[in-house]
């Protein structure tokens, strides 16, 4: 099956007072139709800014970003236009996305009318209707603004306005991360329902593992800009080969009272991302980090088929564990 998106060698920096912030460095992924990668680091770890920069929101420093054989950095005027048709993107605050002057039909008729994808009012209308219908917002809510209504439909009001221009591509930026936990499991199931219905294709951005778990195909490790770990997600949760996805996966909450074991804390400094020196930027906090770890910048390596990690003693690290 061919690639919808490829992504290879992005690289996005940001000028500042202190020197240049090196917010994603080196990224390369590819996403077939139908599927979902999950894209899961700590706060700061340049995920977001990823997704904005394959959607186009921000123009990368370097690197190649192709949506179904087209470059999209070299795209512009109608042909842009096109793409901003086929990619979408979910925003983490379901209340800050929303124009609190809109009533919920108009926001979500809003790109139908942009897009000229129906004409005349009625037919307009339908389609508000059908589209509410299909993420589970009742129909007497129309008329409603975004301040009366819970964090979950306004999100839901946020998944209808992506899919109200038919994309076949939409970058979710921390979707559920705003929400309570009863409704992020429903905006989830949502989400999953939605895929299997209309084909679509996610870039999942999360900093909760249990929740990339639930929903995506392929998983990928970000920290500081880099990329860690990358495989499906049957592979990464099987054997974790880096050990900052190994401390992703301790903080994951387990509801046992009586269990002793309590997550464990990573410790040590995080390094500025401001003019990094040529090392592994997570050596500061690795328990198992050496000389040659803060020598160099480890590259990403096959482990196993399909498995990859940016560690230069992934394979002690391996054997430690199965001693």
């Amino acid at each position: 099956m061919s690639n919808l998106v490829e992504v290879n060698n992005l690289y996005k920096y940001f000028s500042t007072k202190h020197g240049t912030l090196h917010a994603v460095e080196d990224v390369s992924f590819t996403l077939e139709k139908g599927q979902t990668l999950g894209v899961v680091g700590e706060s700061g770890c340049g995920k977001s800014t990823l997704g904005r920069c394959v959607v186009r929101l921000l123009e990368p420093t370097s690197g190649s970003i192709v949506f179904q054989g087209k470059e999209v950095g070299q795209l512009y005027g109608s042909e842009l236009k096109s793409l901003r048709r086929e990619v979408q993107m979910i925003f983490q605050d379901p209340f800050s996305s929303l124009n609190p002057r809109m009533s919920i039909a108009t926001i979500i008729a809003e790109p139908i009318k942009i897009n000229k994808l129906k004409r005349g009012k009625d037919e307009i209308e339908k389609r508000v209707y059908e589209l509410m219908d299909l993420v589970g917002l009742e129909r007497r809510l129309a008329n409603a603004y975004p301040h009366e209504l819970d964090g979950g439909r306004r999100q839901r009001i946020g998944i209808a306005r992506a899919l109200a221009v038919e994309p076949e591509f939409i970058v979710c930026d921390e979707p559920v991360s705003a929400l309570d936990v009863s409704i992020q499991a429903q905006i989830l199931n949502l989400l999953e329902d939605l895929q299997d219905t209309l084909e679509l294709s996610y870039l999942f951005i999360t900093h909760d593992m249990s929740v990339v778990r639930h929903i995506s195909d392929k998983l990928m490790v970000m920290y500081m800009g880099t990329v860690v770990e990358t495989g499906s997600v049957e592979d990464v949760f099987k054997e974790r080969l880096h050990p900052y996805t190994e401390a992703l996966m301790a903080a994951i909450p387990i509801p046992d009272i009586d269990r002793e074991e309590r997550s464990k804390i990573i410790a040590g400094e995080i390094s500025s991302p401001i003019d990094p020196p040529d090392a592994c930027r997570f050596a500061n906090r690795c328990k198992f980090a050496q000389d040659v770890c803060r020598a160099s910048s480890p590259k990403l390596r096959e482990i196993t088929p399909g498995h990859q990690v940016a560690c230069h003693l992934c394979e002690q690290i391996r054997q430690t564990g199965k001693e």
